[in-house]
């Protein structure tokens, strides 16, 4: 199959998409970015890639980090962490503090806010002072890419504007589902949302993920194979918070999205896929970037069902 090409006829198909969509506001860092940029890239099994775009263009990988730190909590703790947070969708926002009150602090799934603030206090019971530090050097081992770093400006402006968030995490420490102190885990959670990545390292990144938890440049387990699978079906069910269903229905793959304008998307055993495009539609996730997902999965035929 031709995935250049491929590549290339959906750039061409997305231009007058472009300008829908707005930037992620809440967060002032995040409005700086170029709203018209597009990259997406593929790298299969076998270390052939495919890009297109300006794909050297780093962006704020915001919640794709909760697949890497989701990632590490379960290899860690395995289903003793479902304990703290559960694997269901949500069917809410992704920073909903109803569903979270009503639920006595227990977050639906690993990949809302709540979840992925739960995830990142359970790390720090492991690493304690050095857990940036630690889902970093991960990050940078699995995208084999140890230039990778966070944007402090982004970090600060996160810090400085993130209420809701820290409401989320303050409402989980009355309920005791929040084990370390408050301040320590939010500043993480924000730091590894401000990780700076790329469509190509993104890709790389996700690439075991599509290989049964094994990193093929490497042959590294990076965790068991049913472990994997309950990642890639979480992306599946809760990649795309109250959108979830409607983009398993429209692309088929097990995705995650950032508010940044990045989604990734894995295929079983053939590849792993990033997409950048940073206006959002109306459930936090790329507009473009959806819809080039979607073209992908039908030019190609590709899709899990």
């Amino acid at each position: 199959m031709d995935y250049q090409n491929i590549l290339e006829e959906i750039q061409n198909e997305i231009q007058g998409s472009l300008k829908k969509g707005k930037l992620a506001n809440y967060i002032p860092a995040l409005e700086k970015v170029n709203a018209d940029d597009f990259a997406m890239s593929l790298v299969t099994l076998d270390n052939k890639h495919y890009n297109i775009g300006c794909t050297e263009q780093k962006f704020s990988i915001q919640s794709i980090s909760k697949v890497f730190t989701f990632t590490l909590a379960l290899k860690r703790y395995s289903k003793e962490l479902y304990k703290r947070v559960g694997h269901e969708p949500s069917g809410d926002p992704f920073n909903s503090l109803a569903q979270l009150e009503y639920e006595n602090g227990i977050p639906r799934n690993p990949f809302i806010n709540a979840g992925a603030i739960v995830t990142t206090d359970s790390l720090l019971s492991i690493y304690k002072n050095n857990t940036f530090e630690q889902i970093l050097k991960f990050i940078q081992k699995i995208s084999n890419n140890n230039s990778i770093e966070y944007n402090e400006e982004i970090f600060k402006s996160e810090l400085n504007h993130g209420f809701r968030n820290i409401a989320l995490i303050n409402l989980m420490k009355s309920f005791k589902n929040i084990n370390n102190n408050t301040d320590k885990v939010i500043e993480t959670y924000f730091k590894q949302c401000s990780i700076m990545m790329n469509t190509k390292e993104l890709a790389q990144a996700m690439l075991f993920l599509a290989n049964h938890g094994i990193n093929p440049p490497t042959n590294e387990v990076i965790i068991n194979e049913l472990k994997a699978k309950r990642i890639n079906s979480l992306m599946l069910t809760c990649g795309h918070y109250d959108a979830s269903g409607d983009f398993a229905y429209r692309v088929g793959l097990p995705g995650k999205s950032g508010v940044g304008g990045g989604i990734v998307a894995i295929i079983p055993k053939k590849m792993a896929i990033c997409v950048y495009s940073p206006k959002l539609n109306a459930y936090g996730n790329s507009l473009v970037g959806t819809r080039a997902l979607e073209l992908f999965s039908t030019k190609t035929g590709l899709s899990i069902f």
